[in-house]
């Protein structure tokens, strides 16, 4: 399982979004949080998808 999570206004964001199509898998996921530059995930605690984090967790490892 992949989970890729991306802010949307980072600068950075294409690399998540060519690293997600190239991935064979189906058990992938791209999260793309509204709003969120690259720098609020690291802190903002109110932009963070704690969870959504953790169900993907929960789900995908066991």
């Amino acid at each position: 399982p992949v989970l890729l999570i991306h802010g949307e206004k980072a600068h950075s964001r294409y690399f998540s979004e060519e690293a997600f199509i190239r991935l064979k898998s189906d058990n992938k996921h791209l999260m793309i949080i509204p709003g969120a530059n690259h720098t609020d995930l690291y802190d903002n605690l109110d932009v963070i998808p704690y969870d959504e984090i953790e169900q993907f967790f929960k789900s995908n490892m066991k």
